[in-house]
């Protein structure tokens, strides 16, 4: 071992320049035995690929994707923890403020993202990582599935701040058929390109996993989440449970992120692999959302609350689902014409700063603030 003078370690030898005089003092046979062992090419970014790529998996740059490493790096802006914000408020607000109908609107959106965002988490860390070629893919992948496992401690620790019945919250979604239904379908997506031996080079596997990545950008994050936090967010207008709603703004900023990931990591494949999509396909997957949705919308806002309504979350659902098509670079809205029923429901991505409500932090929304969809 080199033994380094650390005040001046450029005084004594570099150990590669003593293992190249090791190597130039060796017999003959020897330095023979060296050089006839295989020798790997560096690496070309060039033929780098999201998916059944044969570059060294395990070397980072050069990067063919810098854009996913910038996700990885702007999405650390956004770090938190629930504890970081006061509930104190809350709690009051939920046992002597809300409605009975609020409460039940609070309580279901509550049951719903608790699984939802332990699916979510199983799709990129099991069914989606190990299929990237591309390590700057799987590193921001890697913060995704970190992040998805921080939503739901949150919404684990809004159930035990309010004092709700962690049982019962729990296993709403196996007990109310309305939000089963959604929980249901994406199980199936998830199912069908989680099972062993799948090949991406077989067209009719490629052609599903594309479909169902795009599912769990598009709809489940893009649509599913972003529309799925606002009636919290209406609550939280009329100056009510707003430890929730904080709470909320930041897993929305990280899922915004989520769902602009996905999107461009969906559109990446489809142009490496020249892949044509199947619009009845694409149809159905908008048409088998939709109806899952509306069936939720409709149990958890069977009686409007002040600000909010069934018909309000749904069609804003439409609308954002029509801004996704056109992410994706899609040829069809999915639903001609829809308008923002919530105009004000973007401004809780687009946030720059704001102090909580108790003046006990101040955050920066860095990442949510400066995100702009491609």
């Amino acid at each position: 071992m080199l033994d380094l003078n650390w005040s001046d370690p450029l005084t004594k030898p570099r150990q590669s320049d003593n293992d190249y005089r090791a190597y130039k003092d060796r017999p003959a046979e020897e330095k023979k035995e060296v050089t006839s062992k295989p020798r790997l090419d560096p690496v070309n970014p060039e033929d780098k690929r999201v998916i059944n790529g044969h570059t060294d998996i395990n070397q980072l740059a050069p990067f063919k994707y810098p854009w996913a490493w910038n996700y990885f790096l702007n999405s650390n802006k956004n770090h938190w923890t629930p504890l970081d914000i006061n509930m104190a408020q809350d709690v009051h607000d939920y046992r002597y403020k809300l409605t009975l109908e609020e409460k039940h609107v609070y309580e279901n959106v509550l049951s719903y993202l608790t699984t939802s965002d332990i699916l979510a988490m199983r799709n990129i860390g099991l069914a989606v990582m190990e299929k990237m070629s591309a390590p700057e893919l799987q590193i921001y992948q890697a913060r995704q599935v970190y992040e998805e496992s921080l939503h739901t401690w949150t919404y684990q620790h809004c159930i035990e701040t309010i004092g709700l019945h962690q049982s019962e919250i729990y296993n709403r979604y196996r007990v109310v058929p309305e939000i089963y239904q959604k929980i249901s379908v994406a199980n199936r997506r998830l199912n069908s390109v989680l099972h062993s031996g799948i090949d991406l080079t077989d067209p009719d596997e490629l052609h599903n996993f594309v479909i169902s990545y795009m599912f769990f950008a598009a709809v489940f994050e893009g649509c599913w989440f972003y529309n799925g936090f606002s009636p919290i967010f209406a609550l939280q207008r009329r100056g009510l449970m707003k430890g929730t709603a904080e709470q909320l703004q930041y897993i929305m900023r990280d899922e915004v992120m989520h769902a602009s990931f996905g999107i461009r990591v969906v559109k990446q494949i489809i142009h490496e692999e020249k892949l044509k999509l199947d619009p009845k396909a694409i149809r159905d997957m908008w048409e088998e959302s939709h109806e899952a949705e509306s069936a939720y919308t409709g149990y958890i806002l069977r009686d409007p609350i002040l600000g909010y309504s069934a018909d309000m979350h749904l069609g804003q659902f439409r609308y954002i689902a029509n801004r996704r098509a056109h992410q994706l670079g899609l040829d069809k809205e999915p639903f001609p014409g829809a308008e923002a029923t919530l105009p004000w429901l973007d401004e809780q991505a687009n946030l720059r700063k704001e102090k909580n409500f108790f003046e006990t932090r101040v955050t920066e929304y860095q990442t949510g603030g400066a995100l702009k969809w491609d």
